[in-house]
This record gives C-alpha cells, sequence and structure tokens, in this order.
C-alpha cells in the first residue's frame, strides 16, 4: 500500500487554488522554482487541469512553413538565421515563387501555410499585400497564417502608413491570422540584449491587440532559456493572459525553447546553453495553471524538443503538436537536430502510445476530427 506523499504545504494550497480560480505571477513564481516531490505534484496537477479544460484529444494541423527570405536588417544575438543582401547563402522567394510553393503544399494534404522572412530592405506592407493576392487568386481555400507582429511593424513603417491601416489592407487581401512570434520574453531590459534593434514590450503588445481588435486572430509565443530568470518567463505570461483577458485573441501558446548552439549570443558567451529538461517541463504546467480555460491550447514545439520529449511535455499541460511543417529553417540554422518535416501519422502513433487522442484540427481549433 502506498502512504501519501506529503509536500510543502505552500505548494499544495497554490496548486489546489489553481484548479479552481487565477493564481498570481508571485504564486507562479513559486511554482516555477519547484524541484523534487513539488515538481511532480506540479506536473500532475497541470495535466490534471489540462484534461478537465480540454480532454484526452491532443491536436496537430496539416501544414506548411515557408521562409521566404533569410536576408535581414535585424541583429538579433539569439537568430543564425539572417543574412546579409550579397552574402553567400542569402536568398529571396518573390511572391509567384512563395505563390507556387503554397501550391504544392495544397497538393499534399497542407491546411494551412505559414509565411515569414527576414526584414528584408526591399519589403513593405505593400509587398504583403501582393503576395497575400496572389495566394488567394491561385489557393482561394488555403488558410494563411502570416507576418510576425516585427514584420508588421516593418511592414508599415517601409510603406509609412499605420499599423491599423495596414492591418485592414492585409485582412482585406488574405490574411487570416499572424502567428505571435517576436516576443521573446516580454521584458525590456531582456531584449536590449536579445534584440536590441527590435520594438519593445510595449509596441509588441500594440500590434497583437491591434490585431486582435481588427478581426486578426494570432498565436503568442515565448522564447526562453537565454538570459532570462524564471520570473521573467512568468511575468511574460502574465501579459499573455492579460492581453487574452482584454481580447480573447491568442489562439494557442507556443513556448520555444532557446536553440542555442549556432547563434551569436551563445557563441559569444552571453547566454546560456539552452534550457533543460525540466524548466521545459515547469514551464508547460506553470503556462497551463496560469492561464486555465482563457487560453485552453498550449502547443508543444516538436522541431525543439525532439518527438520523445515533445510527447513528454504533453502529459505537463500541454495539448497540441503544432503542424507537421515541411520547411523551417530558423530553427535548424540555430542548430535544432529534429527535423523539419513529419507526417500525421506520426503525430498520431505518438499520441495513441500515450492513451490520448489524436485530432486533426484548423488553426482556430474551431473545427477537430479525431483520427
Amino acid at each position: 500500500m502506498f502512504e501519501r506523499v506529503d509536500i510543502d504545504p505552500q505548494i499544495e494550497e497554490i496548486l489546489e487554488k489553481s484548479i479552481k480560480r487565477r493564481i498570481s505571477t508571485q504564486e507562479a513564481v513559486k511554482l516555477i522554482e519547484t524541484t523534487g516531490k513539488e515538481l511532480y505534484a506540479l506536473i500532475m496537477t497541470a495535466d490534471t487541469l489540462r484534461d478537465r479544460i480540454v480532454g484526452d484529444r491532443v491536436t496537430y494541423i496539416p501544414n506548411w512553413n515557408i521562409n521566404f527570405t533569410n536576408i535581414c536588417t535585424g541583429n538579433c544575438g539569439f537568430c543564425a538565421f539572417r543574412k546579409d543582401k550579397g552574402e553567400e547563402g542569402a536568398y529571396f522567394l518573390n511572391p509567384d515563387q512563395i505563390v507556387e510553393r503554397a501550391k504544392k503544399a495544397w497538393n499534399t494534404g497542407a491546411k494551412e501555410v505559414c509565411i515569414q522572412g527576414g526584414l528584408h530592405p526591399d519589403v513593405d506592407a505593400y509587398f504583403y499585400e501582393e503576395l497575400l493576392l496572389k495566394l488567394r487568386e491561385e489557393l482561394p481555400d488555403i488558410y494563411i497564417h502570416a507576418f510576425s507582429p516585427m514584420e508588421i511593424l516593418y511592414g508599415a513603417e517601409n510603406a509609412e502608413m499605420s499599423i491599423k491601416d495596414e492591418l485592414v489592407m492585409l485582412k482585406k487581401a488574405g490574411l487570416d491570422s499572424i502567428p505571435g512570434n517576436a516576443a521573446e520574453i516580454l521584458n525590456d531590459d531582456i531584449r536590449k540584449v536579445l534584440c536590441p534593434n527590435k520594438m519593445n514590450t510595449a509596441k509588441w503588445i500594440e500590434i497583437v491587440e491591434t490585431a486582435h481588435k481588427s478581426g486578426i486572430p494570432t498565436t503568442c509565443t515565448m522564447m526562453y532559456g537565454h538570459i532570462e530568470e524564471p520570473h521573467h518567463r512568468v511575468e511574460h505570461m502574465d501579459i499573455l493572459r492579460g492581453i487574452q483577458e482584454r481580447t480573447g485573441g491568442f489562439t494557442e501558446f507556443v513556448p520555444l525553447t532557446f536553440m542555442h548552439r549556432l547563434t551569436p549570443i551563445y557563441q559569444e558567451g552571453v547566454s546560456k546553453a539552452g534550457s533543460t529538461g525540466i524548466e521545459d517541463m515547469k514551464v508547460y504546467a506553470v503556462a497551463r495553471l496560469m492561464f486555465g480555460d482563457i487560453l485552453k491550447n498550449i502547443q508543444v514545439s516538436w522541431v525543439k524538443l525532439g518527438f520523445k520529449f515533445a510527447q513528454v511535455c504533453l502529459t505537463a499541460g500541454a495539448n497540441d503538436l503544432g503542424g507537421t511543417l515541411g520547411e523551417e529553417n530558423i530553427s535548424k540554422s540555430a542548430g535544432a537536430e529534429h527535423g523539419v518535416q513529419t507526417t500525421p501519422e506520426n503525430f498520431q502513433r505518438i499520441i495513441r502510445n500515450m492513451g490520448r487522442v489524436p485530432a486533426e484540427r484548423d488553426t482556430l481549433y474551431k473545427h477537430i476530427q479525431e483520427q
């Protein structure tokens, strides 16, 4: 017979509260710093809450990534993808080439195309509009998930138009939703080291909330494991929680463990060597408890974690495996070694092995079909 395992009474109280109502940032920090028996209790509580909110389905989407250029005027220390114009290996796909790749994806079963690129000096909001119009003409039914908040800001500035006017124009041209990248850690002291030329926290929030108010949903992300501390991760998630409470525009939260190996900030000795597996599990678990049912979907990044550990993180509060992808050059450039493409059948194998139910979804999680 097993005896009851006692844990720290304060942690137990926070965990019991988290099942019923919102926990504070201070309580979340205590949870994200747990170890030992308290850590196991955290993971079990997050998995219990996941089951209550979304059940046993683990979702995924057949999609295709297109990174249309690696030429970028930015200088983010965590990026190993960018090239200067004219540098060996630099490339720039024009709208017709992007459309051809999207058609290939559609013809092989992709429901969604995710399009992002570097901050190319010749790109502006009108380039995005031209691309969207051509995509929509050739592929009227494909879901277009494109242009990070940083790309949106860059496109607006280069076209000398407001963020709101750009978003209205892009939605009219066929944009369905926006990937919530460029968030990194939403703390300006951290951002000054990571991405000194990128927008500040307030601007990221403004762009995302403007998109939501314009009828354009977004995902939200957090890149962690570089120079931030655990409390920064909690503060970041609390900012996302506040946005979701105001707009309801986030479709999912995607924690992105830092791929360090080939990045300038790691090679210069500034950053850590990414997060550990325990840290990853804590992020997923605390995210589930912080977001509760206001942001139901938490995605594991199999490209960054690998399939085996992605499966483990699905036991710590997550419920989505993301996309099948097809091209994923940004993580690969930074040193990710887990591949850039998979199949629905592989997702189904992993999910069934857990005793969970594989389910194919659309981008907005409105149409979910068990497999």
